[in-house]
């Protein structure tokens, strides 16, 4: 029972867990879009478009569990939070049902529940919901921002950095709980065949809570002017540019100021997780 399926495989963390996976004894049925295949460089890699195509059900069957890390935070008019979020953990699920998975896996977002308005988190609950009510053993994680070689947020910040200047939005108070990506895959392999983790939902974060405007102070250092924009002009930004570093739900997100409760994580997780100051070292702008 160490045959595993990823979904979104290509992707920032569905790289580095399989990775970590395939390092740790695991085989590795990659699944990806066309076009997305020569990304990814571990397990065997199949394509496909929606998780619906027939032929997926003799690769993936015999996995003890289903890694679902497909997830949209951006949406567009050809590709909504519903049809990516929502639609494909649909899929997700049923493609488990016929091909005998079990349990599923699944990063959800930090901050999502049932009275949630902002849409990425109405989709991701939504999602949340269809794994729940599925029948399948699930664990969901709700992250925070996950960290390392090439993150998304770093990325942001590295295409600021070539600009010259950093942008803050509003005041920078809001916090983050960063977590390194290397940990998450130790907390994914856990959760795949430990009992402790069956039918739970956990927050998914690091050991310590920083404001946004330490984090980007310490990852960036003197390398750019830090440039602090009024929320309003970041957000009219967001609508209307389509070079705005942020998106709308971005900085909804930013500024929401969502904290985990990461001493849950580590009580069923029983791992010693990568101090504040360390997994700095492990970003893209170290």
């Amino acid at each position: 029972m160490n045959k595993i399926a990823i979904s979104g495989a290509n992707g920032f963390v569905g790289k580095n867990v399989g990775k970590f996976l395939a390092r740790n004894g695991f085989e590795i049925v990659s699944l990806v879009r066309k076009g997305r295949t020569k990304t990814v460089d571990f397990g065997r890699t199949i394509i496909s478009k929606n998780l619906t195509e027939n032929s997926l059900i003799g690769s993936v069957k015999g996995s003890a569990a289903f890694l679902h890390f497909i997830g949209k935070g951006r949406q567009t008019v050809s590709s909504d939070y519903d049809t990516v979020n929502v639609s494909l953990t649909r899929n997700a699920i049923i493609l488990c049902k016929k091909a005998g998975i079990k349990k599923i896996i699944y990063l959800s977002g930090l901050g999502v529940d049932q009275k949630s308005t902002l849409g990425y988190f109405i989709s991701k609950f939504k999602a949340e919901q269809e794994i729940i009510q599925s029948g399948l053993d699930y664990t969901i994680f709700r992250p925070s921002y996950i960290i390392g070689k090439n993150d998304p947020l770093s990325q942001i910040l590295s295409s600021q950095l070539s600009r010259d200047s950093v942008i803050i939005p509003g005041s920078g108070r809001y916090r983050l709980q960063p977590i390194l990506v290397s940990d998450v895959a130790k907390v994914v392999m856990k959760a795949i065949h430990g009992k402790q983790f069956s039918r739970k939902i956990i927050d998914l974060v690091g050991p310590q809570a920083v404001t946004y405007n330490r984090f980007v102070r310490d990852l960036i250092g003197d390398k750019a002017q830090i440039k602090y924009v009024d929320f309003e002009k970041a957000y009219h930004d967001a609508l209307h540019s389509s070079v705005s570093p942020f998106g709308v739900d971005d900085l909804s997100i930013l500024v929401s100021d969502y904290i985990g409760d990461y001493g849950k994580l580590v009580s069923i997780s029983g791992i010693k997780f990568t101090k504040y100051g360390e997994m700095l070292q492990a970003s893209c702008l170290s």
